[in-house]
C-alpha cells in the first residue's frame, strides 16, 4: 500500500494525539516549543556545517540524518504553531502567495 501524502492537518492531529501519549510537556508554552524547534534546527545546522567543512561525507547515512532533523524541526514547528493557535498550513499558503504577488509570480498555493 502506497503512503498517502501528509497534510498539515494530518500532522497536527497526530502530533497532538501522540503528544498526549508520550510527552510530559503539558505545561509548555511558546518559549519551550520555540527552544525545542531551534534545538532541532541547530542539530541540522551542525550536520550541514560538518558536510560543508569536509569532516562529514554526504552519503546515505548522512542523508537520513538530515531528513530526520528536517522532520524533527517540522514536528516541533507545528507544535509551536499549535501553542500560538495558528494554522501552519494556512499561514504557509498565505505567506507563499504574498511573496508570489510581491515578485509578480503566477505560482500560488
Amino acid at each position: 500500500m502506497k503512503n498517502k501524502k501528509l497534510t498539515f492537518d494530518d500532522l497536527r492531529k497526530k502530533n497532538l494525539k501522540r503528544l498526549g501519549e508520550i510527552h510530559n510537556c503539558e505545561e509548555w508554552d511558546y518559549p519551550e516549543w520555540m527552544m525545542a524547534t531551534m534545538g532541532e534546527l541547530g542539530e541540522l545546522a551542525n550536520i550541514l556545517k560538518k558536510i560543508r567543512r569536509g569532516s562529514k561525507v554526504w552519503n546515505d547515512e548522512t542523508r537520513e540524518e538530515v531528513r530526520y532533523e528536517l522532520a524533527d524541526t517540522m514536528i516541533y514547528l507545528d507544535l509551536l504553531a499549535n501553542c500560538l493557535n495558528e494554522d501552519l498550513g494556512e499561514a504557509v499558503r498565505e505567506k507563499f502567495n504574498l511573496v508570489s504577488k510581491k515578485y509578480n509570480s503566477k505560482v500560488t498555493l
